[in-house]
């Protein structure tokens, strides 16, 4: 017997339209605004709309807002199911939750491959929120083949030759200007071409 799986089907409710809440919860307004419009925001609306008062309520949401903007993703909205988040987004998630949280004993915090789905503008803010977390004390370490990323790197492991059974042995370990110089290490070699300055 053959077997066809379709796609997800998401159908909007008949009873809310979508919105997830019943009328009357709806009719709660907050300026103008439901909780179904509130979370239909981006973080960057969101922080420009609560950011437009100074009371003590509205500058707590803001702040607990920030640190989502500062590490790239501020065109999320705040009603999002986090299941539509791409492994870098969950993980940007957690370095806003690292960096908005007091820990004040040096930790350290390894990240896979975070850049995954970032437009190149928003490479930059990552970095700064990696920067903010190292001025804090703690370390980074990323797993990462981004090279705008490697070439910021402090020190830098690289493994291979190549994947899989063929690789996981160091192949060079030191600072971005160095592995440009080592011939067996792939990633020197497009880090060299790829920034022409270190080599």
């Amino acid at each position: 017997v053959e077997m066809q799986f379709m796609a997800d089907l998401h159908l909007p409710c008949e009873a809310c339209h979508g919105k997830r809440f019943k009328p009357d919860l709806l009719e709660v307004r907050y300026r103008d605004k439901d909780i179904a419009d509130i979370l239909d925001m981006t973080v960057n609306q969101a922080i420009d709309f609560f950011g437009e008062r100074k009371t003590p309520m509205e500058k707590r949401i803001v702040k607990r807002l920030m640190p989502l903007k500062e590490v790239g993703l501020g065109y999320v909205k705040l009603g999002q199911s986090s299941s539509t988040l791409s492994g870098g987004e969950s993980q940007r998630v957690k370095l806003a939750y690292f960096l908005s949280a007091e820990h004040p004993d040096p930790t350290i915090y390894v990240f896979d491959e975070p850049s995954t789905g970032l437009h190149f503008h928003d490479i930059g803010i990552l970095m700064k929120a990696f920067d903010a977390l190292i001025a804090k004390g703690h370390t980074v370490i990323i797993i990462e083949h981004n090279l705008e990323i490697i070439q910021q790197a402090d020190h830098l492991i690289d493994l291979g030759p190549e994947g899989g059974n063929q690789g996981g042995y160091l192949v060079f370990e030191g600072t971005p200007e160095a592995i440009t110089t080592c011939k067996d290490s792939y990633t020197g070699r497009f880090l060299a071409a790829h920034l022409p300055g270190l080599s």
